[in-house]
């Protein structure tokens, strides 16, 4: 099998060699960090060496359960927000094709999302859908209180449970949660929900490679044995200490050399909308990493060639602080040509028996040429196809290059302190209880 390849002669050519050169002795050591477990946040590593960690018992329950909910369900609800989704959608997404969820197959169920957002036309909506569906949940959450998908839980398991009775609705509802504490694992125990973990020593962001992500993707129908061998490929590759060969660490230094040079914004395109929410995911994954102590690279992402007749203008000649990563994929699923037409009055004739995608890797160039010219330094992470395994490399790649980012940034690259000062807001706001202090501030604030 092939390996992910990264290209960074675009980006590179805008740094004097000794601005790229001086990272690559700090890269490895913040790998050997990672490595030693001596770094902050090391008691969140447990994604490190997950793809070989995981055993061949644990898939099977994965794949076990996954099927029964699949022979049981038309729809299938995966309850969860940031980590808890993110990457699980970002999987299915893309490889379910364009049109995916109008494609409903006898063993086949829709799968849905809910508790990533507070929106009530859109649970309103998703439980007018679900009206004649037999369907099931999959509630994601370490601790079972975080408002979003507790909320959404509350709501759906008393739909569920109101259609088909308690006991019914039991056999219809999975937990993934924290091992022995919270909430959730106390109703999973209670209710006999079936149940998976999630590690103490993985945060949500870095999950999509535990049952987190896997049981969702194999709901979907989708072979989560290849995404794990894609990211243990990946794995084994990045634990090469050779420098020029190790995808991770030359994406790793050749961002923290491009900050260093103003350069605060990176935005993250694709060629190919299957990957759309691949960008979504890997946003949470930069931002809530790398977003500490008033440092870190802005993650922006844009879908080419729409978002070049909208944000293309402003990449082309806007703010010089921005830096782009092209996803590329190098072959299609599907073969069409652009056929001949003799009136010619589109003047296209000149595309005829020309495939879409050859025409489209030559957008993909012409933009990043363009770009280049334009002062965007550029570099090209490179896929085979859009296939689990691939996609397990892009994942790992990107996981294991965001913790060496974080400690070349002197940050703990595993927290996320800064998530709770809305939420202590809005717990104030709606008067929670053990908030009166809060609530009573805040309202004056208001006045």
């Amino acid at each position: 099998m092939e390996m992910l390849k990264i290209d960074i002669k675009n980006a590179i050519s805008f740094l004097k060699q000794n601005e790229f050169d001086q990272y690559k002795e700090l890269t490895k050591n913040a790998d050997l960090a990672l490595k030693n477990r001596t770094g902050k946040g090391n008691d969140f590593l447990g994604w490190y060496d997950l793809p070989e960690k995981i055993s061949k018992n644990e898939i099977s329950k994965i794949n076990n359960c996954a099927n029964d909910l699949r022979i049981k369900s038309e729809v299938i609800i995966v309850i969860g927000i940031g980590g808890s989704y993110l990457g699980a959608k970002a999987v299915i997404e893309a490889l379910s094709g364009q049109f995916g969820i109008l494609k409903h197959k006898l063993g086949n169920p829709f799968i849905l999302f809910a508790g990533q957002n507070l929106s009530e036309d859109y649970l309103f909506e998703l439980k007018e859908f679900l009206n004649d569906k037999k369907y099931s949940l999959v509630v994601i959450s370490k601790s079972g209180t975080t408002t979003e998908p507790a909320v959404a839980f509350r709501i759906l398991k008393k739909e569920l449970e109101n259609r088909v009775g308690k006991k019914e609705a039991s056999e219809r509802i999975v937990a993934i949660t924290d091992a022995s504490k919270g909430a959730l694992r106390s109703m999973a125990n209670q209710e006999g929900y079936k149940s998976f973990i999630i590690d103490n020593d993985i945060g949500g962001r870095y999950s999509v490679l535990s049952p987190v992500g896997l049981l969702p993707i194999a709901c979907a129908g989708f072979n989560i044995d290849q995404l794990l061998n894609g990211a243990k490929g990946l794995m084994q590759n990045s634990n090469n200490s050779d420098f020029n060969t190790n995808p991770v660490y030359t994406y790793a230094a050749i961002r923290h050399a491009l900050y260093k040079q103003n350069k605060t914004t990176e935005i993250l395109a694709n060629f190919d909308p299957r990957l759309n929410f691949i960008a979504e995911w890997w946003k949470q994954l930069y931002g809530e990493s790398e977003g500490k102590e008033n440092k870190g690279i802005f993650p922006a992402s844009v879908s080419f060639t729409s978002d070049l007749h909208s944000m293309g203008q402003y990449i082309q000649e806007g703010l010089r602080n921005i830096f782009e990563t092209v996803i590329s994929v190098e072959k299609p699923k599907y073969n069409l040509t652009v056929p001949i037409d003799s009136d010619n009055f589109d003047k296209l004739n000149f595309l005829a028996g020309k495939h879409l995608d050859y025409i489209n890797k030559m957008a993909e160039l012409g933009t990043m040429l363009a770009h280049v010219d334009g002062g965007v330094p550029n570099i090209k992470i490179s896929i085979p196809e859009i296939t689990e395994f691939y996609l397990g490399q892009l994942i790992y790649f990107f996981e294991k290059a965001c913790a060496i980012s974080g400690y070349l940034l002197g940050i703990n690259p595993f927290d996320q302190p800064g998530v709770e000062e809305y939420k202590r807001n809005m717990f104030a706001l709606l008067e929670k209880p053990g908030f009166e202090e809060e609530t009573k501030k805040i309202n004056e604030r208001l006045k």
